[in-house]
């Protein structure tokens, strides 16, 4: 007997939810299913499912041992796909980004890339929090700014610019900001990075505001902005629409900081994984393109 064996039928178990749907997903029979999760229980000594008439669930073992075994299928399909050469991306894609990004620029690029390759399944994450890429095992992520994990590979796909602006009915009742430094006598609104940045005379500056209103959602921050409460300063895929309209108003146009620049980041031992490499060659094409039509609408 193999150690392998039981593995791929726990994880089909665990995917479905059912022994019956996991056989179908194997096409094999719910007794071989039913057979090999019991042996590779009894192999290992624990029990890996709740088991009831209606439901399966995994046990607090098995949610640990699931992760571990998802990693072990994608590491053998993506060793086998390098030895018989088969370069057409395949299995599961794993990318995590944050919310607003995600649904506005990633998701739909995407998801043209999942309908040219039919043998990718995309699971996309979206989330502010910082996802631990290696430890809750996800092969992609997009991020921004400085990159510090040395388990990561990092390759920068595009850039984004950030606008500091505000409503018209808030300016007419405190007044104009002429310098960064003029912020510090007004409102500002807080997303997730408390820095903000300018550029004035080829020197960057870092202004850390204060504000009585902060929120880890950008679209909260925008809408305050727009209610009157004070200055935000946000992505330009946040603000363009509302630029244009009129209802927000740019601000400080001569201390506009440079561009953040946008990374994809994997673990290094994803680095030869078709999929990997599929992805990483669209994203480049494609996150570029989109950046540019976002400020194409200014």
């Amino acid at each position: 007997m193999s150690d392998w064996d039981g593995i791929e039928e726990f994880v089909a178990v665990a995917k479905g939810g059912s022994f019956t749907r996991a056989a179908e997903m194997l096409g094999t029979s719910l007794t071989h299913i039913s057979r090999a999760v019991m042996a590779l229980e009894q192999r290992l000594q624990v029990q890996l499912l709740h088991r009831t008439t209606r439901v399966v669930k995994l046990t607090d073992t098995g949610r640990t041992f699931l992760e571990h075994c998802l990693r072990l299928i994608e590491d053998r399909d993506d060793a086998l796909a390098l030895i018989t050469d088969r370069s057409e991306p395949q299995g599961e894609l794993r990318i995590t980004c944050s919310m607003a990004m995600g649904e506005q620029v990633l998701a739909p690029i995407m998801r043209r890339f999942a309908l040219q390759h039919p043998r990718i399944t995309m699971v996309i994450d979206l989330t502010n929090r910082l996802v631990d890429l290696v430890g809750e095992g996800y092969d992609l992520a997009i991020r921004t700014g400085d990159l510090r994990d040395s388990r990561l590979i990092s390759t920068r796909i595009a850039s984004r610019a950030f606008v500091t602006c505000a409503a018209p009915a808030y300016l007419e009742s405190n007044g104009t900001p002429g310098t960064a430094e003029d912020l510090t006598n007004h409102e500002c609104l807080i997303g997730t990075s408390t820095i903000w940045h300018f550029k004035q005379g080829g020197e960057a500056i870092q202004l850390r505001p204060s504000s009585r209103f902060r929120c880890n959602s950008g679209h909260a921050v925008l809408e305050a902005c727009l209610a009157g409460m004070g200055i935000c300063q946000l992505p330009e895929f946040y603000v363009n629409k509302h630029l244009r309209s009129g209802a927000l108003r740019p601000l400080l146009p001569d201390w506009q900081a440079d561009e953040e620049p946008i990374w994809a980041v994997y673990p290094q031992r994803r680095h030869l994984s078709p999929k990997i490499r599929g992805a990483l060659d669209y994203l480049k094409i494609e996150f570029p393109k989109a950046m540019q039509a976002i400020a194409g609408e200014r």
